[in-house]
């Protein structure tokens, strides 16, 4: 009987401790999401990797944010379409986002030197608040080279003046 009550205090114990480190890291997960779901609204990121965000004025339900587009974006440096980052995030743990996101370059119109001088902070509470959304969504169409058409609707740039 002795037995049975310490296993039951020490399992009471157990599930109390459990129950504190999960209240407590939820706790700590939701300034990071708030930070950074309005790091994403404040950057851009909508803008383009969030089908119809533009175009709304911000009326997207949060649900459908991040998924990616198939409107292309296409100049002289062929033609690339903004990936699905709830997708992306899934490939990567914490630390390998920010050492990816530090040392960035990519095709226009992706302004990869904002993500460049962000703060590890900033980048961190970003993949936070993109994983907490959780995967949706499609891949977005592969990047197509220059001289190669299209398929689909396109936001096309003039060549730069020379």
């Amino acid at each position: 009987m002795r037995v049975q009550l310490h296993s039951a205090m020490a399992a009471a114990a157990m599930t109390t401790a459990l129950a504190f480190v999960a209240t407590a890291t939820l706790a700590a997960d939701k300034p990071a999401n708030a930070r950074g779901r309005y790091l994403v609204q404040i950057g851009g990121c909508n803008d383009c990797h969030t089908p119809g965000y533009a175009m709304s004025g911000g009326k997207v339900p949060e649900k459908q944010w991040l998924t990616g587009d198939a409107v292309g974006w296409n100049g002289p440096w062929g033609t690339t379409y903004p990936i699905n980052l709830r997708l992306y995030m899934q490939t990567l743990d914490e630390k390998a986002w920010v050492e990816k996101a530090k040392h960035l370059t990519a095709r226009p119109p992706m302004p990869f030197w904002a993500l460049n001088t962000m703060t590890d902070g900033d980048l961190r509470a970003i993949y936070r608040y993109v994983r907490s959304l959780g995967p949706a969504g499609q891949e977005a169409p592969a990047y197509v080279p220059p001289g190669q058409e299209p398929k689909g609707p396109v936001v096309k740039f003039p060549a730069p003046p020379k």
